[in-house]
């Protein structure tokens, strides 16, 4: 996090810590990819043998469906969103205060096992006393564990199956569905008028954010992340969401990014670099928020903040069609009413 930046500042540990995507050291996976596998999502929970091949090709398997799952904070809120609960999450759930994290959705964190709240935590023995079925958490890169600490990964993958699903080389209709077939394979009802409703609302939402963009075409976006010593501007193609609305016509500033080749460092001196309509803002209690940001004369002077066009940007969406439909909705409001300031 921004305030609180893990010793090591591997890619994964930098991107959680304040970046706008997420990344990750390759992990040693379980499974076995060459196992027969039934179509993922393709049927409901039923009582026999359950399989479910995750977005690392691999297919987690267990003698019946998984009740005990444990999953990373925003997977949980996504796998609620279509009625399927957890026990145990990971990842920022509580803020300092002990309110739910806005990565934790409508999730009640009462009622679960917080397993670790920030980057590097994952308690080993809490996690083994939930008798875990199944493992789930998000990919940033390929075969690596969303906030399941490379320390301890070994002996928490050797305690139950796992699942990984694409949160970035992938986009947001893909990550959803994704979502939505590991929910159906742990017995969701997929074709509930809750689920329905809000897959048209995101539908609409999609239509409405690609009308804006045509309407809108000079408006610039910048996608930034603020930390108190750097600003972080992300190259639109490398996460789920912003290339989704980059394919519906939205124009993104386009940084020149680190090796790594998601996003660039800026110090505040040069926070000016790119010219932007609308600056999105890493919504994530890992990082600085704009209200915290008007002691820095030169983010004042953006043009953007000075015209106010200046939106939340839910850098880790939680991919159910209820969550995601609001963000869509949110960012074509935004290009519909915005002023060319760049």
């Amino acid at each position: 996090m921004p305030n609180v930046r893990p010793t090591s500042l591997s890619r994964r540990g930098l991107l959680a810590a304040g970046g706008a995507v997420g990344l990750g050291a390759v992990l040693a996976a379980c499974g076995d990819s060459d196992s027969k596998e039934s179509g993922a999502g393709s049927e409901s929970a039923k009582s026999g043998p359950w399989t479910f091949k995750d977005d690392r090709g691999l297919t987690a398997k267990a003698g019946s469906t998984p009740k005990n799952i444990v999953a990373f904070i925003g997977v949980a809120a996504a796998l609620h969103d279509y009625g399927i609960e957890v026990k145990g999450v990971f990842g920022p759930t509580k803020t300092a205060d002990g309110k739910a994290d806005v990565q934790a959705g409508d999730l009640d964190v009462s009622k679960v096992e917080v397993l670790g709240n920030v980057w590097g935590e994952f308690n080993v023995e809490k996690y083994a006393g939930l008798a875990p079925d199944l493992l789930v958490t998000a990919m940033w890169e390929k075969d690596a564990l969303w906030y399941v600490p490379d320390e301890s990964k070994d002996k928490i993958l050797k305690l139950a199956p796992s699942a990984a699903l694409w949160a970035a080389q992938t986009t947001m209709p893909k990550a959803i569905q994704r979502h939505e077939d590991l929910a159906a394979s742990l017995g969701a009802d997929v074709k509930a008028k809750k689920v329905t409703d809000a897959k048209a609302r995101f539908e609409k939402a999609a239509a409405r954010l690609r009308a804006a963009a045509k309407s809108q075409p000079n408006i610039k976006v910048l996608v930034g992340s603020a930390s108190q010593d750097l600003f972080y501007v992300s190259l639109a193609k490398t996460s789920a969401d912003t290339l989704y609305f980059q394919e519906l016509g939205v124009q993104f500033v386009e940084p020149k990014v680190n090796a790594a080749g998601f996003f660039e460092e800026l110090s505040w001196e040069n926070v000016d670099k790119y010219g932007a309509d609308i600056i999105m803002m890493d919504n994530r209690s890992s990082a600085l928020q704009p209200d915290a940001l008007t002691s820095k004369p030169t983010w004042a002077q953006l043009p953007a903040v000075k015209a106010g066009q200046i939106v939340p940007r839910t850098t880790e969406p939680i991919y159910s069609y209820a969550k995601c439909a609001p963000i869509l909705e949110d960012l074509a409001k935004a290009i519909e009413s915005a002023k060319k300031v760049s």
